[in-house]
């Protein structure tokens, strides 16, 4: 007999990342084949680490409101409320959250288990394009999230 769930995407806990808020849906309910992700990006927020590519992971974004800027090796692409922008597996691309308001947009990647991320970012200390290494730390009683450049460790980003 199938299990089925039904949770409330407001009583999910938040996903630590660098954006204000990510709910991982497919988690809270225990879905195996398919991530499934709400965000909610201010403006300015990266979503979620960096630019990067998924080797074997293809990505759906659907904006419910506010505009998403993605970044890709064929340009640059606006997607507003009620838009969908699908990436390829293996095709770099960083999403921001464009505009003035907030950005509320699903997530959906698939296969589940080939979700790995490699980030490819120009690193301002060593000028090499690199992938990214984090850890949490604890600062003044606060979570914040180190991202450092694996080729040199220089430290490149830190958020809450």
């Amino acid at each position: 007999m199938p299990e089925y769930r039904k949770v409330s995407v407001e009583s999910v806990s938040n996903t630590p990342n660098p954006t204000r808020e990510m709910k991982e849906i497919d988690e809270a309910v225990g879905a195996s084949e398919f991530g499934f992700n709400v965000v909610t990006a201010d403006p300015g927020e990266q979503v979620p680490w960096g630019y990067h590519r998924h080797p074997d992971h293809e990505e759906l974004f659907y904006v419910l409101s506010g505009e998403l800027r993605v970044e890709t090796q064929d340009g640059e692409f606006r997607v507003e409320a009620d838009e969908a922008f699908f990436v390829p597996r293996d095709a770099p691309n960083r999403a921001v959250a464009a505009g003035e308001t907030p950005c509320r947009l699903v997530a959906v990647g698939a296969p589940k288990d080939a979700d790995s991320a490699i980030i490819e970012e120009e690193c301002p200390a060593c000028g090499e394009t690199t992938d990214r290494t984090y850890e949490a730390v604890e600062d003044a009683g606060r979570a914040v999230y180190v991202l450092s450049c694996a080729g040199c460790g220089v430290e490149t980003r830190r958020f809450e």
